[in-house]
């Protein structure tokens, strides 16, 4: 399969800080790609190297096998890039705002008409096309953003966290949208703070501090989990997720929304002894069961390690 994105030890330092540490990764043409990591692991950064707006300190990478160090305005004109605040202009409308990307990447006045009414079509927008940016609703607005993004046809886009502060009901709506560009051949390489998005990729990337701890499918990453996940229901949680820190055989213990999630190495053996702790500790309303390993779990023991 043809390689859309590639880099090898790919490296940016700001003065002493190094932000990408000779990360490698190859990304496939036609698949959903999802970088997933902390905020400071070098997300952004590995984006705006990715799409020639930071220089690189060393390092290899091309995209759609364009050198971004030799090329980076081919690369530009080529792929769509959504950073995380996409600039809008509030003061024009939902199609002026089109328009004004369509001149920015050179569509021909013919092909931007065609292309404008499918993205709008496609993204319910058409009803809005006259109401300003500044008077959409956040969902509204990713969506006109992602248009913006797509009105010269790229074959690789760029997407920085673009549903963070969206609400649920348009952050499902953005990823369905993205599923449909998807499926007509769109390589989709896009960045998440949330886990649930991230399983919906077909590739995940876990990176912190500049270099990818684990890449793979969400599959592939769950089976890497060394150990067991025990879920813990309580209405003491503070209470007992500070027990079960000092417990031996917790490797680490997180809250995820209503609940705990213990990380042990064997729940035959660690389930009496978290019971244990937890009865010492005065928290007796606890209900405990072993759970399948979420992508987040995943995560969270390969940061803990």
């Amino acid at each position: 399969m043809a390689t859309a994105i590639a880099a090898s030890g790919v490296t940016r330092r700001f003065g002493s800080i190094v932000a990408v540490d000779h990360l490698s990764l190859e990304v496939e043409a036609g698949e959903i790609f999802a970088l997933v990591g902390p905020d400071g692991a070098g997300k952004t950064t590995l984006m705006r190297l990715i799409c020639g707006a930071l220089a690189l300190d060393d390092g290899d990478l091309t995209v759609d096998a364009v050198d971004v160090r030799r090329e980076a305005w081919r690369v530009q004109a080529a792929i769509g890039y959504m950073p995380q605040r996409f600039s809008l202009y509030p003061d024009l409308s939902v199609m002026e705002n089109l328009r004004f990307y369509g001149n920015i990447f050179g569509v021909p006045q013919l092909d931007f008409a065609k292309r404008a009414q499918e993205l709008l079509n496609d993204f319910a927008l058409s009803p809005f096309t006259k109401r300003l940016a500044d008077e959409l609703s956040g969902g509204m607005k990713q969506k006109l953003a992602l248009a913006c993004t797509l009105i010269h046809s790229p074959a690789t886009i760029l997407l920085d966290e673009p549903t963070a502060g969206v609400d649920p009901v348009s952050r499902r709506e953005f990823w369905r949208i993205l599923y449909r560009i998807n499926a007509a051949g769109t390589t989709i390489f896009v960045s998440t703070p949330y886990m649930d998005e991230a399983e919906r990729a077909h590739r995940v990337a876990f990176i912190t501090r500049g270099a990818i701890l684990s890449l793979g499918s969400p599959a592939e990453l769950k089976t890497h989990l060394a150990g067991d996940v025990v879920e813990i229901t309580t209405q003491q949680r503070p209470k007992a997720r500070r027990a079960l820190r000092d417990e031996p055989s917790v490797r680490s213990v997180e809250i995820f929304g209503d609940a705990l999630h213990a990380l042990v190495p064997s729940a035959a053996n660690a389930v009496p002894a978290i019971e244990a702790r937890l009865r010492g500790a005065g928290v007796t309303d606890a209900s405990l069961r072993v759970i399948p390993p979420s992508l987040e779990d995943t995560f969270v023991a390969r940061l803990s390690s």
